[in-house]
């Protein structure tokens, strides 16, 4: 079987990052995570106190900036500038923000590039925003994942109540709306349905249920 490109986008708290993990491990793939590097840089810009509506100083900070996906015995690790940042990108003032970091069309540009340059080997899986569109518009699998608002806001509420923090299903709910909206209504590579991507409602679907079905599709574009 010959080594393809996969593609999964899709809204905040869809399950795109667990899934795709998943499907990676399985086929023995390359694991892509892109929303954790936007992640990275809005944490290092919030350190800094880089200006996130600035352009110009978002772009120069990626471009001073060294982000690594670094797979461990514990998953992907996150290195900023060679500390490991995995779980301090989680965190909600990261979440809050980074839609205002990754509309940035210049410093997208930047991050694109590298991501190519991450999938250039073929046998990847690649999750984010923007994927199917601008990053890999030429895999063989897209996939298009997405879920109601409130199971979506359930989801996130579990992982930080996993991840010893405090939060509110409804103001969890009123967050991701806002981050769809940005998300969707941005210029620079918004949040959109590629054309040739497969539509998968996750709501009703458990984790395993959703790796199974992107699985079975990419056994089929293999084969």
């Amino acid at each position: 079987m010959k080594n393809i490109q996969i593609a999964i986008d899709g809204p905040a708290g869809a399950g795109k990052s667990t899934v795709a993990k998943i499907a990676a491990e399985k086929l023995q793939y390359t694991y892509i995570d892109t929303g954790a590097m936007y992640r990275a840089l809005t944490l290092k810009a919030l350190r800094t106190e880089t200006n996130l509506d600035a352009e110009m100083a978002i772009t120069e900070l990626l471009r001073q900036t060294t982000i690594e996906l670094v797979p461990s015995e514990q998953g992907q690790r996150v290195l900023l500038d060679g500390e490991d940042v995995s779980e301090e990108i989680r965190f909600p003032n990261i979440s809050s923000n980074v839609s205002k970091v990754a509309a940035h069309a210049a410093m997208r540009e930047i991050m694109v590039d590298r991501q190519h340059e991450m999938a250039s080997r073929g046998g990847v899986v690649m999750d984010g925003r923007d994927i199917g569109t601008a990053v890999l518009p030429q895999a063989e699998l897209k996939v298009f994942m997405s879920a109601t608002v409130e199971e979506r806001a359930r989801r996130r509420f579990e992982d930080n109540n996993n991840r010893g923090i405090a939060s509110s299903i409804e103001k969890l709910q009123e967050e991701i709306a806002l981050r769809d909206k940005l998300d969707s209504e941005r210029e620079a590579s918004p949040l959109v349905q590629a054309e040739d991507a497969i539509y998968l409602d996750t709501t009703s679907l458990t984790i395993d249920e959703a790796a199974n079905a992107i699985l079975k599709l990419a056994n089929e574009r293999m084969a």
